[in-house]
């Protein structure tokens, strides 16, 4: 009983001092990782629908759109830029979608993501393959799909969700900001 009080104690130290440390981590990494996070975003717009004039975030139906985070309008009137976060194979895929006046979407840039390596993972990548696949986005509008539904674009090999996934979520964004009128 002795030797069991002990290890109790023991494991429960080792916990109390790991989970210490981390704290102290993210308290001193909370900023860099937020700017960082701001970065990315600014740049995942600027990729989908550029404004010189920079965006306003507008209201819009939540609980139409569940998985749109905000809606952005351009301040130059190109368009907007759609944020959602929804489902992927291995967990939530943080997305911008760009869609200019006629509810057309002008590009995808794919924020964060938990896709697997090689597989999900290509649709964020810089590598050819994961170009390829954002590019053929440009100029679809709602009725969006893959070609295995009778639509235009091309799944990536060996991530059939991914792919579906994001699809189904670009068209849910030029729904949103169809809805804005």
């Amino acid at each position: 009983m002795n030797k069991i009080v002990k290890l109790t104690i023991v494991l429960f130290l080792v916990c109390a001092i790991v989970a210490g440390v981390l704290g102290v981590v993210n308290a001193f990494t909370k900023d860099r990782i937020e700017e960082q996070n701001r970065i990315k975003t600014e740049k995942a717009y600027a990729a989908v629908l550029a404004s010189d004039n920079g965006y306003t975030e507008v209201s819009f139906d939540k609980t139409a759109f569940p998985t749109v985070d905000s809606i952005n309008e351009c301040n130059n009137g190109a368009g907007w830029v759609v944020t959602t976060t929804f489902s992927g194979a291995q967990g939530s895929i943080t997305m911008a979608v760009g869609v200019d006046t006629d509810y057309k979407c002008t590009g995808i840039s794919i924020i964060s993501h938990s896709e697997t390596s090689g597989l999900g993972a290509v649709a964020a990548s810089t590598s050819q393959a994961g170009m390829d696949f954002r590019a053929q986005f440009v100029g679809q509008d709602e009725a969006i799909a893959l070609t295995k539904a009778g639509g235009e674009i091309n799944a990536i090999t060996g991530a059939t969700i991914t792919s579906k996934s994001v699809t189904e979520a670009t068209s849910v964004a030029i729904k949103a900001a169809e809805s804005l009128g």
